[in-house]
């Protein structure tokens, strides 16, 4: 079936439509869950609540643009909607002013190449949750540091400062990686 058809058959709520739809995208969206959760059950459910977003919602894609595109963006929103609803931990801290060794974003030494996608991911699974939040939207979802304050209710500076964090974190985290 071609995208458009999957698309309309979604929007009558057709079963059929709608788990071929769930098997073309959810490998893709499945990584952008792992990305955003802790672990592998969390980023399970929110899997299952964004694909059931998507259905609730799927009649207010107007065939404008990437429909992929479309569904990323529900479950990034949907991934960031969970993290700002977990109040007891403090996820964000300090602006830019605070952090005092800016030579940490220099690139990691090595190459890494010898890492698999699994062991990567699993180096930003393990990112305190501001950081790898901040991360995720920075690096991967290219989102400006102007828009992660917006998103997520934080200044820019800090925006900036959890990214240089979690990058160096993962730095010595594949410096870590090569010791072994």
């Amino acid at each position: 079936m071609e995208e458009l058809q999957l698309i309309e058959g979604c929007k009558r709520q057709d079963r059929k439509s709608q788990q071929l739809v769930y098997e073309k995208y959810a490998r893709v969206m499945y990584g952008i869950c792992l990305r955003y959760a802790s672990e592998k059950e969390a980023a399970q459910d929110l899997l299952q609540d964004g694909f059931i977003k998507v259905f609730m919602n799927i009649n207010s894609f107007e065939n404008k643009g990437s429909f992929e595109g479309w569904m990323k963006r529900i479950f990034v929103n949907l991934a960031l909607e969970n993290i700002r609803k977990d109040k007891t931990k403090k996820m964000y801290s300090d602006d830019i002013e605070n952090v005092s060794d800016l030579d940490i974003i220099d690139e990691a030494e090595g190459d890494i190449d010898g890492i698999t996608e699994d062991e990567l991911l699993k180096m930003v699974q393990e990112l305190p949750q501001g950081y790898r939040s901040v991360f995720n939207l920075y690096a991967i979802e290219d989102y400006s540091h102007k828009e992660i304050s917006e998103m997520l209710g934080i200044a820019e500076g800090t925006s900036r400062s959890q990214y240089i964090r979690a990058r160096a974190l993962l730095q010595e985290k594949i410096k870590e990686y090569f010791k072994q």
